[in-house]
C-alpha cells in the first residue's frame, strides 16, 4: 500500500521562523512539518466522544491543530475537546493561542466544545510532579490522546531534569525519551500515544529501560521509517533518522505490527507492510531491540539472520571498546613512533581486510608510550577483528570490520583508541580462520541490513555487537579459510557468506 504525505499550511506563522538556530539548538527543539503532522494525526484510531489531549512540547500548535482537524472531520465528531499544552519558550506562546483559537473556530463550526490551556512551563518538572505523587495524592489528571514531537537533547546526570525524571521513577539520558514516558503515565488505559522521535531507542544499553517500560506499558501498533532528517526535517540540520509510531495503552499486544517507510519529503509515497509482532521485538532478546523490517530485502535479512543461534559467548569471544580516549591520555602520545611506544590504531587505519600501520601524512597519533602508566590501555599482540563505532553518513556499510594481524605490525603490545570495537579471545587474539571467517561476516551485506533494522546513526556499540546472532564457530572457520591475504569484493564477500553460511 502506498500513499503520499501532503503538506497542509495549517499554523499562522511557520513554525520553524519562531526561533533562531542557536535558540531551538538550546531548548532541544525542532518543529514538526504541517506535512508530517498531518500523517501523525491521522493514524489516531479511536473514537472517543469527549477528547483529552496532551500535546507537550507545543510549540506553535501544529500537531494539536493536525489532531483538531483529524477529529472534526470525522462523520461522527466528538462532543467535545479538550486541549492541554505545554510550551516552555514565552515567544512562541502568542503564535500557539492564536492557533489553539483557530481550531475552536474549527470546532465550533462542527457543534464541538472546544477549550484549551497553556502552560507557559517545563513539562518535565510539571509532569515529573503528577506522576510522581505518592499513595494519598490526588490522582494525576489523564488523558486519552497524546500527540508530541518532544525535544532532542541529552540531558546530564546531575541535570535538573535528570533529577526530576528519577524523582518519577524514570532513568534515562535524553530529554525526547523521558516527554515520552512521562506522557505514557498520564495516558488514561485505552489512550492513544502518536509520537515523532528519533529511532535511537531501539537499540544500545542506554535506551533498554525506555524501551522495557514503553513495550510493557504500551501497545505498539505501527512504526514510520523517516530515512533521513535531512527530508523530513529540511529547517534543520539534523540527520538522525526519525520514527514516528502509534500505541495504545494497556491494551492487548497485536499478534501483527504495520511497518512503514518514507523520504519524509512533501508527497513522496509511504509504503508498508504489515509484520509478525515478534520480529519486531523478539521474545527471546534480554535487550528488547526493535527490528524495523521495512521491505523484502530487510525481510530476508532477518530471516536469514535468525537461522543463526550462536552467541559470543559460545564461540568464546567478547566485543569490547577500544581503551584509548586519545584525549585523556595525550600526555603519552606520539606522533610518530619511536623505540618505548606501541601502535595506536584508529579507524583511519582500516585499509581492506587487514589494518595498514603506520600511515603515511595521518593527522591522527601513530603510537601511544609503552610503559607501566599506561599498561592497561594496551592489549597483547594478537590477531583482533576491529570494528568502526563510527562511520560517515556516505560510507557504504554501517558495520565496518578490519584485521589487526602483529605480522604486519610487529610490535609485543597495541593500542586501540575508543572509536574502535575489538573481538578479542579473553583478552588475547584470534586463530587466523576465525578472524578472517568473522571479518568476512560482519562484512557482508547480510549484517548490514540486519543491523540497519534496529539502528538508526551511524554508531555501533559493542553491545550492539554482541547482541547479534553468529554462525558456529566450525562455520566461520570455514568462511575463513576460504580467504587469501587479499581484498575481497563486496560482491566476493557475499557470495562467500551466502554459500558457507547460508
Amino acid at each position: 500500500m502506498a500513499h503520499g504525505l501532503k503538506s497542509a499550511s495549517t499554523a499562522l506563522l511557520s513554525e520553524d521562523s519562531l526561533r533562531e538556530p542557536a535558540t531551538r539548538k538550546q531548548l532541544g527543539q525542532f518543529f514538526t512539518p504541517d506535512g508530517v503532522a498531518d500523517f501523525m494525526a491521522s493514524l489516531l484510531a479511536t473514537r472517543p466522544d469527549e477528547v483529552d489531549l496532551l500535546d507537550a512540547g507545543a510549540g506553535a500548535g501544529s500537531l494539536t491543530a493536525a489532531a483538531v482537524r483529524r477529529f472534526c472531520g470525522l462523520p461522527a465528531p466528538p462532543r467535545r475537546i479538550s486541549v492541554t499544552a505545554y510550551e516552555l519558550d514565552p515567544r512562541v506562546i502568542g503564535n500557539l493561542r492564536e492557533t489553539l483559537s483557530e481550531s475552536g473556530r474549527l470546532c465550533q463550526a462542527r457543534g464541538i466544545v472546544f477549550s484549551a490551556a497553556v502552560h507557559n512551563e517545563d513539562f518535565i518538572a510539571a509532569a515529573a510532579g503528577m506522576a510522581g505523587r505518592g499513595l494519598f495524592d490526588a490522582a494525576p489528571r489523564r488523558f486519552n490522546v497524546a500527540i508530541v514531537n518532544p525535544p532532542y537533547r541529552k540531558i546530564r546526570s546531575d541535570s535538573p531534569a535528570r533529577q526530576l525524571l528519577r524523582s518519577a521513577g524514570i532513568e534515562t539520558s535524553n530529554l525526547y525519551t523521558g516527554f515520552v514516558e512521562l506522557i505514557t503515565m498520564l495516558l488514561a488505559e485505552g489512550g492513544e500515544l502518536a509520537a515523532i522521535t528519533p529511532r535511537s531507542f531501539c537499540n544500545g544499553p542506554y535506551f533498554r529501560p525506555f524501551r522495557e517500560h514503553l513495550l510493557a506499558t504500551m501497545s505498539l501498533r505501527r512504526i514510520h521509517v523517516f530515512e533521513s532528517r535531512s527530508s523530513a526535517f529540511r529547517a534543520d540540520a539534523v540527520l538522525q533518522e526519525n520514527v514516528i509510531f502509534h500505541a495504545v495503552k494497556g491494551a492487548p499486544r497485536p499478534r501483527r505490527i504495520i511497518i512503514s517507510t518514507s523520504s519524509g519529503a512533501p508527497g513522496d509515497p509511504v509504503t508498508e507492510r504489515k509484520v509478525d509482532f515478534s520480529q519486531v521485538v523478539s521474545p527471546d532478546d534480554p535487550e528488547r531491540f526493535i527490528h524495523l523490517v521495512v521491505d523484502d530485502a530487510h525481510a530476508k535479512a532477518k530471516a536469514a539472520m535468525g537461522r543463526l543461534s550462536a552467541t559470543l559467548g559460545e564461540l568464546g569471544l567478547t566485543a569490547s571498546t577500544g581503551r584509548v580516549v586519545d584525549f585523556r591520555a595525550r600526555p603519552h602520545l606520539r606522533q610518530s613512533p619511536g623505540p618505548d611506544t606501541a601502535p595506536l590504531i584508529y579507524p583511519c587505519h582500516f585499509a581492506g581486510l587487514f589494518v595498514a600501520w603506520p600511515r603515511e601524512k595521518a593527522r591522527k597519533p601513530q603510537a601511544i608510550v609503552s610503559n607501566e602508566r599506561t599498561i592497561d590501555l594496551l592489549v597483547p599482540a594478537g590477531l583482533y577483528v576491529l570494528v568502526k563505532r563510527f562511520t560517515a553518513k556516505e560510507e557504504r556499510r554501517r558495520v565496518v570490520a578490519s584485521i589487526y594481524d602483529p605480522e604486519r605490525v610487529p610490535a609485543p603490545m597495541v593500542g586501540f583508541e575508543n572509536h574502535l570495537d575489538y573481538f578479542h579471545l579473553q583478552g588475547r587474539g584470534l586463530p587466523m580462520p576465525l578472524a578472517k571467517g568473522l571479518a568476512a561476516f560482519l562484512n557482508s551485506t547480510v549484517v548490514d541490513v540486519f543491523f540497519r533494522q534496529f539502528s538508526g546513526h551511524t554508531q555501533v556499540n559493542a553491545t550492539d555487537l554482541r547482541s547479534l546472532p553468529y554462525p558456529p564457530k566450525a562455520a566461520l572457520e570455514a568462511l575463513g579459510r576460504k580467504i587469501d591475504g587479499s581484498d575481497l569484493s563486496q560482491e566476493q564477500i557475499d557470495k562467500l557468506v551466502d554459500e558457507v553460511l547460508f
